[in-house]
């Protein structure tokens, strides 16, 4: 079987893709697609593999050879699904692969904010601790993690693992019902009582027409104005511009995204074009240690594998 990865770039140069090569005949990688080559590039491809290059019910029905679509992400909002269905051409997913890396990322950050890591260490830098009179140097107030309530929006396994560290550093966690629902679940309290009552919250749940702007100007005003958010999932969970306000004026103490509405984002992106204090972004990294990106290609491999073999492995379709 042939098959192309239309977007490599969105993986570190070091990670290994033998296994993935192995089921195959042969792979031809491109770091980025844009969407004028994508049919191009596909048109002698049994297997396209995509993190995040739109495949349209326009191309899809372009590329006949076509038998196989691998995301390597557990998000599929970028695949036509139902064009897919129609043309017969299966998808797959991956999932499971980045609990540890995100967990990892959610507590330092909230370390390096409680803690003020950063704030410490430039002021020793700086020479004030040799200039104290005290045997210490305060700075900026510490603050333990231990008895905050961290609520969590988003039970799956990136959920879960947050939970499990949480307890850890004993806090108290609450797990989100989905909003707008009458029967609560066992383990779960409203949504509305988490975002009343968090001191953190983080996010973990899909992009969906239902979760979209979940995160608003309502849902804000009702949080702590000491609380933190954090966003690892997919931008458009958040209202951005609700958030730019809510910060501008300390409705929330502070926001941790490490994902956007667009990405890239524009270099005019309103949270972007002027740095708060209270708001901190990285570039959708949260889920790529080296050991995730591998551990997602030996699942990536498994998927072609066991597609080979009429089996039924991590399929959407």
């Amino acid at each position: 079987m042939h098959a192309v990865f239309l977007d490599k770039q969105t993986f570190n140069a070091s990670i290994d893709m033998s296994e993935v090569k192995n089921q195959v005949k042969d792979l031809v990688c491109y770091n980025i697609t844009s969407e004028n080559n994508i049919i191009a590039r596909s048109l002698e491809a049994d297997i396209i593999i995509t993190n995040k290059v739109p495949l349209t019910k326009k191309v899809l029905a372009a590329l006949p050879k076509l038998k196989l679509v691998c995301i390597t992400a557990t998000g599929f909002n970028n695949i036509d699904i139902d064009a897919a269905k129609e043309l017969g051409i299966a998808v797959c997913n991956v999932s499971g692969y980045a609990g540890q890396s995100v967990g990892q990322y959610v507590f330092s950050q909230l370390l390096n904010y409680f803690q003020q890591i950063n704030h410490h260490n430039a002021n020793t830098e700086k020479g004030l601790w040799s200039m104290s009179e005290a045997f210490c140097y305060h700075g900026n107030a510490i603050h333990e993690l231990s008895g905050k309530t961290l609520g969590i929006i988003g039970y799956g396994n990136l959920g879960k693992t947050v939970h499990n560290i949480a307890q850890a550093f004993d806090m108290k966690v609450l797990i989100s019902e989905r909003p707008k629902v009458n029967k609560i679940r066992a383990g779960r309290v409203a949504f509305d009582q988490l975002i009343s009552q968090s001191d953190i919250i983080s996010l973990h749940c899909p992009h969906t027409l239902e979760t979209e702007h979940l995160i608003n100007a309502e849902v804000l005003n009702r949080m702590k104005d000491s609380a933190v958010l954090i966003n690892t999932a997919r931008g458009a969970l958040v209202d951005e511009k609700a958030l730019l306000k809510a910060l501008k004026n300390e409705q929330i103490a502070c926001a941790i995204l490490d994902v956007l509405q667009q990405e890239p984002p524009p270099k005019n992106h309103p949270l972007l074009i002027k740095p708060l204090a209270n708001l901190k972004v990285t570039a959708h990294i949260a889920w790529a240690s080296i050991e995730a990106q591998q551990r997602l290609m030996q699942l990536l491999a498994q998927n072609i594998q066991a597609f080979k073999q009429n089996s039924l492995l991590n399929r959407i379709i």
